[in-house]
């Protein structure tokens, strides 16, 4: 996945921590990031380890993006 660099190379659980609707969005698609009791996975890696396939991983991208850039809007 492309995701910002302070995103993407962070640990999942940190990101989930900072971020939990980037937990919610994973958990929609069927990642289990949220109930996962080891969390070191990158995010950047997350649905590639999940092998998910390109589409769903655009759309997973797509809607961490989207939820980013409203992030930073409101601040």
């Amino acid at each position: 996945m492309n995701l910002p660099a302070e995103i993407g190379e962070e640990a999942i659980n940190k990101v989930m921590a900072a971020h939990p609707e980037i937990g919610n969005i994973l958990s929609r698609h069927d990642i289990g990031c949220v109930t996962c009791g080891v969390g070191i996975c990158l995010v950047k890696d997350v649905v590639g380890i999940h092998a998910l396939g390109a589409e769903a991983e655009a759309q997973i991208e797509h809607e961490i993006q989207t939820y980013l850039e409203t992030c930073a809007a409101a601040h």
